[in-house]
């Protein structure tokens, strides 16, 4: 499974929010500069995010774009999933049609692999890409 930059763009968008979480609106420009990811191409995505109910905005010149959801409560295969439709391997285990079903010697190895790429994705969440990345950096965050 080979996943498109409109995911992976896409999901390092929603990073960038998750960090600013509860911190007001951020701009895409500001997105596009850290991401080194062209505004324009951001712009088409966030269209996206936005009409799934994942990422609202503001409008005006402190506008921007916030998460809808908490980062603990948004998953990895939430994302994907709106940007990348089906994550399913092959057509026939996703649709449950096939002729060959029966007498099929792969069935069962895409399925399984289905089923872990899902488990996988659904239990990774922005908050944890987020607390990756400070202990990959040496961040520390207090609170108090």
């Amino acid at each position: 499974m080979k996943l498109s930059t409109r995911s992976r763009y896409g999901l390092r968008l929603l990073y960038r929010l998750a960090l600013h979480y509860e911190q007001g609106p951020v701009q895409l420009s500001e997105i596009s500069e850290k991401e080194d990811i062209s505004e324009k191409y951001l712009g088409q995505i966030i269209i996206q995010l936005r009409s799934s109910g994942l990422v609202g905005s503001v409008r005006g010149a402190q506008g921007g774009y916030y998460l809808a959801r908490q980062p603990s409560q948004l998953t990895v295969k939430d994302a994907l999933s709106v940007l990348e439709g089906s994550l399913c391997p092959v057509d026939c285990v996703e649709t449950k049609q096939c002729d060959r079903a029966a007498n099929c010697s792969t069935r069962r190895i895409w399925s399984m692999l289905n089923d872990r790429i899902s488990e996988t994705l659904a239990g990774i969440t922005l908050a944890d890409m987020v607390e990756w990345h400070e202990k990959e950096a040496g961040v520390s965050s207090y609170t108090i």
